[in-house]
């Protein structure tokens, strides 16, 4: 009975060793691999802007009274002369009346006393008349001069006021939304003063914050390359407009106006940035991100973001070395751009990764490495 144990175990021991003997080596496999070759790298980021236009001029009453018409539909283009309302003139054309009849008595006045110094003057050269009677005469003249400025004066500022109770478009633009209808009294608080908003948007403003160390950090950048302050090259800055709905503004901006200081309150400072708008797509009060070209980044290593694997906040890549063999590598991960990132330390130039078949491949594993060009699909494209 032993002696036939030990033949079905010495069988099964041929069988078994006979099976490894058939089992087949696998060839290594093509895998295609990213090659890294060092290149200057520009550095965006992006921050959150208001838009205005190129002039946002508020209409306001300057007098008080009753609104009597509109002339112009809301959200319509308006040019520069344009009449806009009109508030109710006939309290004003009674002042121009009442300052008119001012300057009549003054100007009358000034008549008496200019013939009273004629008459007295010939006879106070006689000795007929005291020089104090000549003195009075040429006083009451002088008078009758000043009160007639006055007068002229109270006319104009009453003519300025009926004047402002026809309210015309100050530039030529898109006017809004009316904050007064006909009937309504305007021009004193709590009704409105501002009745509405005219603005040119053939160019629009964007008005956005760096913190101190964005600013410094883009100043030196800038610095660096033209020995001059960022203030002075403004038009080399490229800004790009990306608006709310994701989409790549196409049209190109500059910087036109850096603030002069740092807000203490915030660590901010405020830029503004000028983007042509001939479309009139862009309209004031929406918000957009601003894509700053903050420094430029030379030599500089990068890799697919894809070929990265991150573990409890340390990074690998699987990188195929000069024996064709797959290795873990650690690497310090600097700037990201889209669709790939900048490595600091671990890689060099040169370096083989594989950029397919990350689940597959394991270390100490050979393979053929196929060089790829890695093609970035990020929608917005540096």
């Amino acid at each position: 009975m032993k002696i036939k144990f030990l033949f079905i175990v010495f069988s099964l021991f041929l069988i078994i060793s006979c099976k490894k003997e058939e089992k087949k080596v696998i060839p290594p496999q093509k895998i295609n691999v990213y090659q890294i070759v060092p290149k200057t790298v520009p550095i965006y980021e992006e921050f959150v802007g208001q838009i205005y236009g190129e002039k946002d001029i508020p209409i306001r009453a300057r007098v008080e009274g009753f609104l009597e018409e509109i002339h112009f539909n809301e959200g319509s283009r308006v040019k520069k002369g344009d009449l806009l309302y009109v508030i109710d003139p006939a309290p004003f054309q009674e002042a121009v009346v009442g300052k008119q009849s001012m300057v009549a008595q003054a100007n009358t006045l000034v008549i008496q006393t200019e013939s009273d110094l004629k008459r007295v003057k010939p006879l106070a050269e006689m000795d007929a008349v005291s020089i104090r009677e000549l003195d009075m005469a040429q006083a009451q003249r002088d008078a009758s001069i000043s009160s007639l400025k006055a007068a002229n004066a109270e006319l104009n500022i009453a003519e300025i006021n009926l004047s402002y109770t026809r309210i015309l478009s100050p530039i030529d633009g898109i006017i809004g939304r009316t904050l007064a209808r006909e009937g309504e009294f305007v021009g004193k608080d709590p009704n409105p003063v501002i009745l509405n908003t005219v603005s040119n948007i053939n160019t629009i403003r964007v008005q956005f914050f760096l913190s101190e160390n964005e600013y410094l950090r883009a100043a030196r950048a800038y610095a660096n390359e033209s020995n001059n302050k960022i203030e002075r090259n403004n038009d080399r800055v490229v800004v790009q407009l990306i608006l709310s709905d994701g989409s790549l503004y196409d049209q190109i901006g500059k910087i036109d106006f850096i603030d002069r200081n740092v807000d203490s309150s915030t660590g901010t400072i405020l830029l503004q940035a000028s983007f042509p708008n001939p479309k009139g797509i862009i309209r004031p009060g929406q918000f957009a991100r601003v894509k700053l070209k903050i420094m430029d980044v030379k030599d500089a290593i990068i890799i697919p973001q894809k070929c990265l694997t991150e573990l409890q906040g340390q990074y690998s890549v699987l990188v195929v070395n000069a024996e064709n063999k797959v290795e873990t590598v650690q690497v310090t991960i600097g700037e990201k751009i889209p669709g790939f990132t900048i490595i600091k330390d671990g890689l060099k130039s040169g370096d083989q990764l594989i950029l397919e078949g990350l689940q597959k491949a394991r270390p100490g594993m050979e393979v053929i490495p196929v060089v790829t060009e890695y093609e970035n699909k990020s929608t917005n494209k540096q």
